[in-house]
């Protein structure tokens, strides 16, 4: 595996977007690994408050605009209260309906409560995803008989997303990146053959990714089941980072860490499914596993395999944590587990 080649960040004082953005690049980071959750949907149980994504919208059509101001930092102040009390670098935003702007007005207010201290993502994902059930005949039918349209929509989704981004890139202590959350795979493998996947797909992710990255964000790659039939093709659109190679999917982040480990980041990949139902020694095993595997040589960020959602219980996930404080943390080289 190839050494980083960026310089070190070898204090620990360092603000946690710092160091997000160090793992990013594949820095050599001393101290504890970066970690972040796509989503911390347990914002009642820990905050007593509802999660910004899962908020009555219809209720914000309504609001006058004095209204609206007192939601967003409301919002602003969960975001930055889930960080830090749970040890977040990043924070992946859900802004109210408004489009550009509104995310524009949630992260000045974030910024405007915490300054640079954290890592902000948008998401920023236009490729073709799984199809719903009933679109999904359709989906496969467009592919054979209009392939040439197929081919035009997706140009036309990048283009829209460039121009989105150029507009984040004018503004001043914004966003730092994006999350593209398309999900291609279920738990036996991709929705598309490879060759399918290498013709629809991999063209417009690469263009996106190469976009994003040229105007100055980084990109963190989202995908959940088996990808390994894709893997190739996934690091080849040139992601700073892959999210969120799914255990339950056949992802083992080992063989993901010594096939690709010297070129991109990886995130992830506690055991979702054992956080949810298995046992406390299954949550043990699969964040020790994920930090042992994932950490070394740098290049990693510490996460669940996809999110922490409703319904999953707040002890199994500061289980995790507990875990992390006292394993996930570098030596004086920044690239070897201190417990190696």
């Amino acid at each position: 595996m190839q050494t980083p080649k960026l310089p070190a960040i070898t204090s620990e004082s360092a603000t946690p977007r710092v160091r997000f953005a160090g793992a990013l690049d594949r820095r050599p980071l001393a101290g504890l690994v970066p970690h972040f959750e796509l989503v911390f949907f347990l914002t009642m149980e820990a905050f007593g408050k509802v999660h910004p994504s899962q908020r009555n919208y219809a209720q914000w059509l309504q609001m006058k605009e004095a209204e609206r101001e007192l939601h967003r930092r409301d919002m602003a102040q969960l975001y930055i209260a889930t960080s830090e009390r749970f040890g977040h670098s990043a924070i992946l935003l859900h802004p109210n309906p408004g489009g550009l702007n509104e995310t524009l007005e949630l992260v000045k207010h974030i910024r405007e409560l915490s300054g640079d201290r954290y890592f902000i993502l948008r998401h920023g994902d236009c490729t073709f995803s799984i199809p719903d059930g009933d679109q999904m005949p359709d989906f496969c039918y467009r592919l054979v008989d209009e392939p040439e349209k197929v081919h035009a929509e997706a140009a036309r989704n990048v283009e829209f997303a460039i121009r989105d981004a150029e507009v984040y890139a004018r503004q001043a202590g914004g966003i730092d990146g994006f999350a593209l959350c398309c999900d291609y795979c279920f738990n036996t493998g991709p929705f598309l053959s490879p060759g399918q996947f290498s013709e629809f797909i991999t063209p417009y992710l690469a263009r996106l990714t190469d976009a994003y990255r040229k105007l100055g964000f980084y990109v963190i790659k989202h995908t959940d089941g088996n990808i390994m039939p894709i893997l190739d093709q996934l690091v080849q659109t040139n992601p700073h980072a892959l999210h969120s190679l799914d255990p339950q999917g056949g992802v083992d982040i080992r063989e993901v860490k010594r096939l690709y480990g010297d070129r991109i980041a990886l995130c992830g990949n506690v055991a979702c499914n054992a956080m949810d139902t298995g046992t406390e020694r299954e949550v043990i095993d699969s964040t020790r596993y994920a930090l042992r595997h994932g950490m070394p040589g740098g290049g990693y960020i510490f996460c669940t395999s996809n999110c922490v959602y409703t319904g999953m219980a707040l002890q199994r996930y500061e289980l995790m944590l507990d875990l992390w404080r006292k394993e996930g943390r570098y030596g004086p080289d920044g690239l070897t587990p201190e417990s190696a």
